[in-house]
This record gives C-alpha cells, sequence and structure tokens, in this order.
C-alpha cells in the first residue's frame, strides 16, 4: 500500500516487548483470594481495566506461569474472542490467554492500542483451531504496522479519539431511541378497553389444550410419524420466531390431534415469568406443524378475532398470568386451569377486528422507524470501521509532508 514518505512499516514485535500469563491451578485453594488482580478475557472491555473480577495470592503467582504487568500495559485477547482489548489501569497479573505489550520508543501506547484495533478482524481471520480459534504471540509478533513519526501518531490518535467519539455519542442517542421505541411498542400493543363492553373467560371461547413431551426413548418406537413442532422459543410477544423448528416422533394419531390450524392461539405455559401466556396467532406458516407441552394452544371455538385475543393476552394477560403463574428455582410455569380462567373482553366481533387492524397499522410504523434505528446503528459500525481504515492508511490527517513512498 502507498504511506506517507516519513511513514516506515516496522512489527509489532520490533515496537512492543510482548509477554503472556498464566493460571494458578483452580483446584488449590491458597492459590486465589489474595490482593494481586488476575485478568481474563472477560476483563477487556476495549477501554483501561481499572480491577479484575478474580485475584490470586503470591503463591498463586509464584506457582503458576502468571506475572505481574504496569500499569500502561496493552492487553490483547489470543483465545476466542480473538483482538480484545485493554489497557492496564492498575498493576495486575493474567492469564495465558492474553498478550501483554508494552510499546517501545518508537510508537505511542494509543497509537498501538488504536491499529490492534483496527486489525481486530484480521487477527481473527488468521485464528486456528477446531473448537475454539486462537493465535500465538509469534503471530502478533511478525504482524506488520505502519509507522508515522511520534508527532503524527499523536495527531492521529487525537483525530482517531475525535471521530470515535462523535460516532460514540450518535450510538449512545440512537441506544435511547430504540429504547424508547420499545416503549412505544408496548403501548401501541396495549388495547383501550371500554366500560360497556361484557367479559368472558379463555376456557369460554376457546379450547385449550397442552402440547406433545419431548421423550427420547418413545420416539424410537415404531410406528411414529416425524412432524415439526413448536417450542416456547418459537413462540413471541407479537410474533412467531420460526428460524429453527424443531421436529418430534409422535404417533400418528397424537399429530392429527395436536395439529395447528390456522387462527389456532399460541400460549407459553414456562419459562421466565414475564414471559408466561406469551403468544402469537397461528397462520399456517408450517405444514403438519403440532407444539409441545410447553405451548398451549387455544382454539376459539366462537365468533371470536384471534389477533384481539393475542394482543389482549399479551398485554392485559401479561401482568394477570404473572401474579397466577406457579414459581420453582429456576422457571415459573402457568397451569391450564389458570390459563382458561384468563378474563377477555367480548365487543362485536367487527371492533374486535377493528383494534387488530389498528395495533397491526401502529406496529408498522413503530417497525419501520425500528429498522432505521438498527440500520443507523449498523452504519455506525462501518463508519468506525472506515475512520480506523484511513487512519492507518495515512488518510485521517495530513502528513507532514506530500511526497508518498510505496510499501
Amino acid at each position: 500500500m502507498s504511506l506517507p514518505a516519513a511513514w516506515v512499516v516496522s512489527t509489532l514485535g520490533e515496537v512492543a516487548t510482548w509477554s503472556s500469563g498464566g493460571t494458578p491451578k483452580a483446584t488449590n485453594p491458597t492459590f486465589y483470594g489474595g490482593d494481586i488482580p488476575w485478568a481474563v478475557i472477560g476483563d477487556l472491555t476495549d477501554a483501561a481495566v481499572p480491577g479484575t473480577a478474580t485475584c490470586i495470592t503470591d503463591n498463586g503467582l509464584a506457582a503458576s506461569s502468571a506475572k505481574v504487568v504496569e500499569p500502561g500495559t496493552i492487553l490483547v485477547a489470543m483465545y476466542g474472542s480473538i483482538g480484545k482489548l485493554g489497557i492496564a489501569g492498575i498493576r495486575m497479573a493474567t492469564n495465558q490467554a492474553i498478550a501483554c505489550a508494552v510499546p517501545g520508543p518508537a510508537v505511542s501506547r494509543q497509537y498501538l492500542f488504536w491499529y490492534l484495533r483496527s486489525i481486530r478482524a484480521d487477527l481473527q481471520h488468521a485464528g486456528k483451531g477446531a473448537t475454539q480459534k486462537n493465535i500465538g504471540q509469534g503471530i502478533l509478533k511478525s504482524w506488520p504496522i505502519p509507522l508515522p513519526p511520534l508527532a503524527e501518531q499523536q495527531r492521529m490518535v487525537a483525530a482517531i479519539e475525535e471521530q470515535l467519539s462523535r460516532i460514540d455519542a450518535a450510538e449512545e442517542s440512537l441506544l435511547g431511541a430504540e429504547a424508547r421505541i420499545r416503549q412505544l411498542r408496548e403501548s401501541c400493543m396495549a388495547i383501550q378497553y371500554e366500560t360497556d363492553w361484557q367479559w368472558t373467560t379463555l376456557g369460554e371461547i376457546a379450547e385449550v389444550v397442552g402440547g406433545v413431551t419431548k421423550d427420547a426413548k418413545r420416539e424410537q418406537l415404531p410406528g411414529l410419524v416425524e412432524v415439526p413442532y413448536l417450542r416456547v422459543a418459537n413462540v413471541q410477544r407479537g410474533f412467531l420466531d420460526l428460524s429453527e423448528v424443531a421436529t418430534i416422533r409422535v404417533p400418528p394419531e397424537r399429530a392429527k390431534a395436536l395439529m395447528l390450524e390456522p387462527g389456532d392461539v399460541l400460549l407459553n405455559e414456562g419459562g421466565d415469568r414475564d414471559k408466561l401466556g406469551r403468544g402469537w396467532v397461528w397462520n399456517g406458516e408450517i405444514p403438519d406443524c403440532i407444539h409441545q407441552n410447553h405451548v398451549f394452544r387455544a382454539r376459539v371455538t366462537v365468533g371470536f378475532a384471534p389477533k384481539f385475543l393475542s394482543w389482549h393476552a399479551n398485554t392485559y394477560g401479561r401482568v394477570w398470568f404473572q401474579d397466577r403463574g406457579s414459581q420453582t428455582t429456576n422457571l415459573a410455569s402457568i397451569s391450564r386451569t389458570n390459563l382458561r380462567g384468563l378474563p377477555v373482553p367480548a365487543p362485536p366481533l367487527e371492533v374486535q377486528v377493528a383494534i387488530a387492524e389498528e395495533i397491526d397499522r401502529r406496529l408498522s410504523v413503530v417497525s419501520a422507524v425500528e429498522k432505521e434505528a438498527r440500520e443507523a446503528r449498523r452504519r455506525g459500525r462501518s463508519l468506525r470501521q472506515a475512520v480506523l481504515r484511513d487512519a492507518f492508511a495515512g488518510r485521517l490527517v495530513t502528513p507532514e509532508t506530500p511526497e508518498r513512498v510505496d510499501a
């Protein structure tokens, strides 16, 4: 590539001193709980590292290859999250998954940090390994680095940080906007109930049944049919996530009895407490599909709009189900009896349809705005990489000389 005339190309091994750490034996309790901060990849956040989640003792340090590094040392992840960065804010030790770089006189600390950030994707591509990709210090040390004079490095760092701070501010604003959009989505789902509406219960207007239980042994029996089935993860609040639909082997008569039909309202029976009763309407998206036992099917038996019923269950029913759900250590659940007892407003059918259509209209507007916000954040990430790419190609700040040489 073409670089400004005053620049040279060196290697990371030539501009910094590199090392890595180690891990004291986890089975020895005397090695942990001391006063020496010990960094692992989870402590790296692409920023200063003011402390670590774990500390080791002097014995742990002495009994392992862990080494203490000084404040200002650049930390680079070599395993898994390759290229994740940190700068030691205090004296600390690290494990063997982190490479530690102490910049030499030819490179400024922040210049080296931002250059490493700019080549993260390339480092990840260079990773080796089947289950968890990793790189070694050898790859890092041999990696080329374009090197301008120190004064220009400082100007580049200032320009990079100014540009990225603007992008950060825009991204923070977009995150706030997305949070407000989520709140708006919740308000758009809500139904404005009229005082003169009659009320009934879910059990009075729909047949509510549970689904099939997964049993690997029974699936080996002869004479079974294999069909797709919906799990809790497929049934979201206000939509169905059908990106991954599992299959199950069941007796033909069981498959026939549980076969979903367009208009069936699906309601989750278990999971986190705030997800009880979460659901949406089945519209026949997948042929011959059934549902698991943690997903209830409510099939309307009288003149009732399934979407209106589903929006009601996702809003009014959300709190109602939480109040009546049972809780184990990790999971909450709602019984079929409680589900059938859900109070349901029963305005005229044409009113139900009109309300459901209005909710859909509002949400389509919200979804369009949400999509624009996500796209803006995606452009921000691309812009961030463009800033770094231009910086280390010598295009972000005006070089001290206009002449260029080929490197």
